[in-house]
């Protein structure tokens, strides 16, 4: 399932089949990808109801064939958009779910039969969280504990690939000097204004390198314009309309944003800075009025911690350091 900006966002890169190929390529296991025909691609409805919650989801599905010991066969790519704040340890219970719902969606469809058999399905899961993922990978991972011998081959299996792409330093990325590297990279870079920049720069050239170049700035350019208004950038993105045409125009808006968040840091931290001087100064009166009421020595502690603020275990130690009224 695909939440907040990436419903428009990733989901778009996501429709064109060069993005798909870039994912599989740069991202997938090596020996996966070397089997796939990629002039097969071909992409397919994702959305359909579940027929256990009647929930309604749209994830990003594509077929493509495969060539496996002398024989073509059609895999489908199940693309699974995890994009929440934190990680979801259900992950491999939904994700069988949603295959069975897909399998049951072919059968519906007539795109197979139980006579024909079912075709076999990746499930990928990409995620962007700021946490590391950490769920299991395979629901049977989730069976606990481990069930004796006699009942494991009656325990479901279903393990989906997951491509984190917090976990990938800026090295790996340069070495995948693809469109989608340079998305991951920007990803990645957002908490810090100057590597955005730095990212930004990285997918231009990219871009500029390209062999579909227009097709693929416009793409590139409609999501990062939607990345950034997610981020708050506080910036008119209208003029923006092409990464590589535009570069010099969105490096000053960049930096307009970096400017702005910079000043706002500086008038927070004087804001902070008065708030506690305030506080100080009423703990330092506050530390005034106790003192004069223990040299009086008519309040006992807990009286004198009501009607100055103050804690009991402070007024013990000043009643050590404050001299009796003569």
């Amino acid at each position: 399932m695909v939440s907040n900006h990436h419903d428009t966002g990733y989901k778009e890169l996501f429709s064109y089949p060069e993005f798909v190929q870039q994912l599989i390529e740069g991202f997938a296991p090596t020996e996966i990808a070397e089997l796939m025909d990629f002039t097969t691609l071909e992409s397919h409805n994702g959305n359909y109801i579940t027929p256990l919650f009647e929930e309604k989801f749209e994830d990003v599905v594509w077929s493509v064939d495969i060539s496996w010991q002398g024989a073509r066969q059609q895999v489908f790519l199940y693309i699974l958009l995890e994009f929440q704040s934190a990680v979801d340890h259900t992950m491999p219970i939904r994700l069988m779910h949603y295959v069975a719902c897909f399998y049951d969606h072919l059968l519906k469809q007539r795109t197979t039969t139980p006579s024909k058999g079912l075709p076999p399905i990746l499930p990928i899961v990409l995620y962007n969280g700021s946490q590391r993922w950490s769920a299991r990978q395979d629901i049977y991972d989730m069976v606990q504990p481990e069930p004796p011998a006699f009942l494991r081959v009656y325990q479901p299996h279903l393990r989906y690939y997951l491509i984190d792409e917090g976990r990938y330093t800026d090295e790996e990325l340069l070495k995948r000097h693809t469109p989608l590297s340079g998305v991951f990279g920007i990803e990645n870079a957002t908490a810090d204004r100057h590597a955005l920049q730095r990212a930004v720069d990285r997918i231009v050239a990219i871009i500029q390198n390209d062999p579909h170049k227009e097709r693929t700035d416009a793409i590139i350019t409609r999501w990062l314009k939607r990345h950034l208004q997610w981020l708050g950038a506080g910036v008119n993105l209208e003029q923006l309309n092409s990464l590589v045409e535009d570069k010099d125009m969105l490096a000053e808006k960049l930096e307009s944003w970096a400017k702005k968040e910079r000043l706002e840091g500086r008038q927070e931290g004087r804001q902070e800075g008065r708030q506690e001087g305030r506080l100080e100064g009423r703990q330092e009166t506050s530390r005034d009025i106790a003192r004069r009421l223990i040299a009086l020595r008519t309040l006992s502690d807990a009286q004198i911690a009501e009607a100055t603020g103050l804690s009991e275990t402070d007024i013990v130690a000043m009643r050590h350091d404050t001299p009796p009224e003569q």
